[in-house]
């Protein structure tokens, strides 16, 4: 039967395993058959792209795409390393969305805060005690690069308008509204319906308190304009902002941005 080992194309015998292939490389102990891990007793079927890699060391720009593309189902890495995702305020929602899209390859990623990290961030933004003081655009760079050293990152320290937001975000494929400000949120939406229609977007509202996770949905009012949230949990004295939610939105978030890439590339999602 032919399968591909390392993407080249090879004739086994029926009934092969990982564990055979693996004997091929030295110090193979990791195998990933079409985007999953599997065991060495794994057996291998007619079509079946294959790899077998080393755990532990360092890997470089190369290994690492290679690894998020086998770690995909293929097609996609070549969507998501070539796609420019904005996000509009790097908190509790836009520092999560960052590290998610980091983390499964997207191309470049335009981030715009104008404010710095405080102690009371820390209780759900992505930031750290030794961080405190430092502006979140150049924070948050600095984490996320020791998350994938070779994503491109474009920051922008300033605070956003109806007037920047158009020409800061003018050539991303998708936007993620993050604001804690309710007027923001709706001058963000505004555009989204009105004079940025041509790409995606992701806002956010509801995600405060300890309510049901299962009341966290996405609603998208058309198909690349979508909303996560409960719509109602607002942050007020007795329900605060705390990280648990607010990862479960930021997660719906960046999935949806996934999505929205993936739709627009015309690939099933």
């Amino acid at each position: 039967m032919r399968i591909k080992v390392h993407e080249e194309e090879q004739e086994v015998a029926p009934g092969t395993v990982m564990a055979d292939i693996a004997r091929r490389f030295s110090g193979c102990d990791l195998f990933i058959v079409d985007g999953c891990q599997v065991a060495g007793t794994y057996e291998l079927q007619e079509g079946d792209s294959c790899w077998c890699l080393r755990k532990g060391g360092q890997v470089g720009r190369a290994e690492l795409e290679r690894l998020l593309y086998l770690r995909h189902t293929p097609g996609v890495q070549q969507v998501f390393g070539r796609a420019v995702v904005g996000i509009m305020g790097l908190g509790g929602l836009g520092s999560v969305v960052a590290g998610a899209l980091v983390r499964v390859g997207i191309g470049r990623l335009v981030l715009a805060d104008y404010d710095i990290v405080d102690p009371t961030n820390l209780n759900r933004q992505q930031f750290f005690v030794d961080q405190i003081g430092m502006k979140k655009t150049e924070a948050l760079a600095a984490n996320l690069h020791r998350m994938n050293p070779y994503v491109e990152l474009t920051l922008h320290d300033c605070r956003l308008s109806a007037a920047t937001i158009p020409r800061i975000f003018a050539d991303v494929d998708v936007l993620v509204e993050c604001f804690d400000d309710p007027v923001m949120k709706a001058i963000a939406f505004r555009l989204a319906l009105t004079d940025m229609k041509s790409m995606g977007y992701v806002g956010a509202s509801g995600v405060a308190g300890l309510a049901d996770n299962n009341r966290i949905t996405t609603l998208c009012h058309r198909p690349s304009v979508c909303i996560v949230g409960d719509n109602e949990s607002e942050a007020r004295p007795g329900q605060g902002l705390m990280a648990p939610r607010v990862g479960i939105a930021a997660h719906h978030q960046a999935n949806q941005v996934l999505r929205i890439l993936m739709q627009r590339a015309g690939r099933p999602v």
